[in-house]
């Protein structure tokens, strides 16, 4: 198994590193470039929007060489009769959103529309067999019905979906928040005993990202864009679905959203922020300023500051999830609380020197601040 992950990972590796340059051309050649033309974009120059195209290329490469190697092994473990139809609904959902998220990249396609396409996939997924239809928590212990089990998995499908692209506002945000999460469910799904076809989609997912991230990390030479944003929450949402197909108990259930907790409370935040700002539903669909990632960066942070904070958080909140998972509740309390009793106690120096520096400036400004307080005490 673990030979299979590992070629699951490079392949995808290699791709996406590869692909990743010919999207920059392909981006500048067709307009579909992210332009600084208003205050809640972060970026200082235009920046081509398709490295998401990369991303999708390193998986499905890497995927399908995968499936069509151990069919012809005939490797029972991959178990690939259970999971045919299901991963046929899997890939045509994914062709729907990337391709509309293409269109959105080059030319700008309405909010909504891209809503309705969202609901589409998650309808096809579903179609599939691809269900949450169990749901055993403390002290409960649901079947869940037809209606109530397609109505929650579309729900938790297209709000991964969004909560990727929203979170997606910051040079290798997105990126590196995913493969944490990738990471952080491979081990959930090695220790959980997951289908093995889960194991290897994480792992594909995981290595097409390691491989774009050198181009997306700050300063970025290239962004994702809607394709590929919308792509990894997508994948992320169906991939965590089947990881728990074959065991629902309570843990197993929660650990995913552990893992995304973070891009997921900054949707469900923003929804109802804008909610209550405007006094209206329609107002969900309005892009603002005041995400997570804004805040840090109205607070003085840097962009790679705040993006390897929050790197720190996600890394933190997956590693509670799995040791939630392995070891229970007692020792995953105490892990996260002597991480929050660490942070506490570097809290004020951290955030008075900000050692983190973004580039040679930050450094010469920091040295100048010191030096002028070290003179002030003599």
């Amino acid at each position: 198994m673990w030979g299979d992950i590992a070629i699951a990972f490079v392949i995808a590796f290699i791709t996406a590193f590869m692909t990743t340059p010919y999207t920059i051309k392909l981006a500048r050649k067709l307009g579909a470039v992210d332009t600084p033309k208003d205050s809640r974009r972060i970026n200082k120059v235009t920046m081509p929007r398709l490295g998401g195209l990369a991303i999708i290329a390193g998986f499905i490469v890497s995927v399908v060489y995968l499936i069509l190697v151990m069919t012809l092994e005939k490797n029972t473990d991959l178990n690939l009769e259970e999971y045919k139809i299901k991963l046929i609904g899997f890939l045509v959902g994914s062709l729907v959103i990337g391709i509309v998220c293409f269109i959105d990249d080059v030319r700008g396609v309405p909010a909504w529309i891209k809503l309705i396409v969202q609901v589409l996939a998650a309808a096809i997924v579903v179609s599939s067999g691809i269900l949450i239809d169990s749901i055993k928590l403390p002290f409960l212990n649901v079947e869940a019905d037809k209606v109530f089990s397609v109505l929650l998995t579309i729900g938790w499908i297209i709000g991964i979906t969004n909560a990727l692209n929203l979170i997606d506002g910051l040079d290798g945000l997105a990126s590196g928040i995913s493969i944490i999460s990738c990471l952080s469910l491979l081990m959930i799904f090695s220790l959980n005993g997951s289908p093995l076809i889960a194991i290897i989609l994480i792992t594909a997912l995981g290595g097409a990202l390691v491989g774009f991230l050198p181009f997306n990390f700050n300063p970025a030479r290239t962004f994702m864009g809607d394709t590929g944003s919308n792509f990894l929450g997508f994948c992320l949402s169906i991939i965590s679905i089947l990881g728990i197909a074959k065991t629902y108990t309570a843990i197993v259930i929660v650990a995913p959203l552990i893992v995304l907790a973070l891009p997921v409370f900054d949707t469900l935040f923003a929804i109802i922020r804008r909610i209550i700002k405007n006094k209206s539903l329609k107002a969900i669909m309005k892009p603002d300023a005041n995400h997570l990632h804004h805040k840090m960066l109205k607070k003085g942070f840097t962009q790679r500051q705040t993006v390897m904070i929050l790197y720190g958080i996600s890394a933190s909140l997956g590693m509670f999830a799995i040791v939630l998972l392995e070891s229970g509740i007692w020792k995953a309390l105490s892990f996260l609380l002597l991480v929050v009793g660490i942070i506490a106690l570097g809290y004020k120096e951290f955030f008075r020197q900000k050692l983190i520096s973004a580039d040679e400036q930050d450094i010469i400004e920091y040295v100048d601040k010191n030096a002028k307080v070290r003179d002030s005490e003599k």
